[in-house]
């Protein structure tokens, strides 16, 4: 998983605009439905802020939705880590 991560997100950083957000909403999805890896709510939630940071508005609802289903610890969780991403990157 955190292979995953590294790679999607330096690949990410990389790319300029509204393909960076979306790249990351693309990162929320795989972690909410389990494409390719474990389903990973608070990874999912971490990814989605951040694409709606950067300005993807299908991102921050797709937040809303998953954080009325996030218990407020894996909410807190998923905050602090994408508060910790935005930090260091």
């Amino acid at each position: 998983m955190a292979r995953f991560d590294i790679q999607n997100s330096e690949m990410a950083a990389m790319m300029g605009g509204e393909t960076r957000a979306d790249t990351f909403c693309e990162m929320g999805l795989t972690y909410a439905t389990g494409r390719g890896c474990d389903v990973d709510l608070v990874a999912a939630h971490k990814w989605l802020n951040i694409a709606a940071i950067k300005g993807c508005d299908r991102a921050a609802e797709l937040r809303a939705d998953l954080a009325a289903t996030m218990t407020k610890t894996d909410l807190a969780l998923a905050l602090r880590a994408a508060r910790d991403w935005m930090t260091t990157h």
